[in-house]
């Protein structure tokens, strides 16, 4: 109902009442973080997509490669905490356009790399640059939406990251064959330079907008979003981090994580490998097969929010509208192993669009921080929880990097990301219990 608000008016004597719509300036926020999260997955995947090109020229082997893809989760899981601090005190607008305009820049300079040192050395720094921009979304989304729309808002903004990589891989791929992969790297970061300025320009806060009118600011509000720029800025103290992890619903979603972003981490990396090596696909064709499980990956997202916020709106408790689309999601991935004991070429793929899908039901997680994270430290939650997620982006790659090395091969690398799944899946399933908001931790 679009309808939110009553204006009373005295005229001709009487009471005339006129109804004010809502305006719904909060979908094209949602569409800002969305277009700057398709670019934020551009940036670190097309490392992916450029590997085997690398590899040759510059003379890596699988095993360094794999340095190469863990690189970038080593400083951007050990920036998660401080660039939670930096969004809770410095606010959204200036954190997000600092850290997309660095992690462009940086993806750009990939493409002068001349050997494994320095091409690893711009891998941090881009995966350090990168660290704010989930913690934002989030704090985004738990500003501008009402509680009931938070899950399709947070579906919709991961949903970007797929679709951006499903639509654009074969361009890339085309680009890569064309150009060359210097000129690719280059290509990526300045559309993302680029995008920056239309971050600064369109993005506001609820309180500051100039288009969204009073009744959507009441209806956000109603629902649990903070339009009057009441969030203020936190002191930050180690301590937090401990107490935040003694309350087992975060301790639960941070372990859930790291397992969904395992498989996350598998198709952002070594897939395009996977095809070529372990499945003999000829390069281009390789282009056009990865589209399909990253399609797949972005009806997941969608499917994940659209189920929870049903599950909500028919009188589901919060706790399993927001927690059954994550376990389901998890269980179903680790269907990722049965790649290993097929032939067809298209059974493969079809397994892999599977187990691809049901991770991106389970990147619902995100929207479980906005529910339970401590008033005012939504930024540093954030931080924790992708700290946790992008453990597995250290240690994944490196270890199917290993694996491959050692081996020849990819079967163990499967079953190593099947198995994180089912161990992900417990985690929701026996330590994170009913979905409520922490109570406010001391300050500093």
């Amino acid at each position: 109902m679009s309808v939110d608000r009553k204006l009373d008016l005295g005229a001709l004597g009487g009471a005339v009442t006129l109804t004010e719509r809502r305006t719904r300036t909060r979908f094209m926020i949602l569409a800002l973080i969305s277009g700057g999260t398709m670019i934020n997955y551009l940036d670190r995947s097309v490392m992916g997509i450029a590997a085997p090109s690398i590899s040759a020229d510059l003379g890596l082997n699988a095993a360094m490669m794999g340095l190469v893809f863990s690189a970038f989760s080593w400083t951007y899981a050990a920036s998660q905490i401080p660039g939670g601090i930096l969004l809770d005190r410095l606010g959204t607008k200036f954190t997000y356009w600092l850290a997309l305009t660095l992690w462009s820049l940086f993806t750009g300079l990939q493409g002068l790399a001349q050997g494994f040192l320095s091409l690893i050395g711009i891998r941090l720094l881009v995966g350090a640059a990168e660290a704010p921009c989930f913690p934002t979304n989030s704090r985004v989304v738990a500003n501008w939406f009402p509680q009931h729309e938070r899950a399709r808002a947070t579906g919709i903004y991961t949903f970007a990251e797929y679709v951006g990589l499903a639509f654009l891989t074969p361009l890339l791929f085309w680009v890569l064959h064309a150009y060359g992969w210097r000129f690719l790297l280059m290509a990526v970061g300045a559309i993302g330079i680029l995008y920056g300025l239309v971050w600064w320009r369109k993005f506001h806060e609820p309180h500051q907008s100039t288009t969204a009118n009073q009744a959507e600011l009441d209806y956000i509000a109603a629902g649990g979003g903070v339009v009057d720029g009441g969030q203020k800025a936190t002191h930050f103290s180690w301590s937090q981090i401990p107490q935040l992890l003694k309350h087992r619903n975060m301790l639960g979603i941070c372990l859930g994580q790291f397992a969904c972003n395992s498989t996350n981490v598998f198709f952002l990396t070594w897939f395009p490998t996977y095809l070529v090596t372990e499945r003999h696909m000829p390069w281009l064709k390789v282009g056009w097969v990865a589209v399909l499980p990253f399609i797949a990956a972005s009806v997941g997202t969608l499917f994940g929010g659209w189920l929870s916020d049903y599950l909500l709106r028919r009188g589901v408790s919060l706790n399993w509208a927001r927690k059954l689309p994550v376990i389901g999601g998890l269980l179903t991935a680790s269907v990722i192993v049965l790649a290993n004991y097929v032939e067809s070429d298209a059974l493969v793929v079809a397994i892999l669009c599977v187990a691809y899908f049901a991770q991106g039901m389970s990147a619902l997680a995100w929207m479980i921080v906005s529910d339970i994270a401590p008033k005012g430290m939504l930024g540093l939650s954030g931080g924790l929880f992708n700290l946790f997620a992008n453990a597995a982006g250290i240690v994944t790659p490196l270890t199917i990097g290993i694996i491959v090395t050692a081996t020849g091969s990819f079967v163990w690398a499967m079953a190593f990301v099947s198995v994180i799944t089912l161990l992900g899946a417990a985690c929701y399933l026996f330590l994170v219990k009913d979905i409520q908001r922490l109570p406010d931790l001391p300050q500093a």
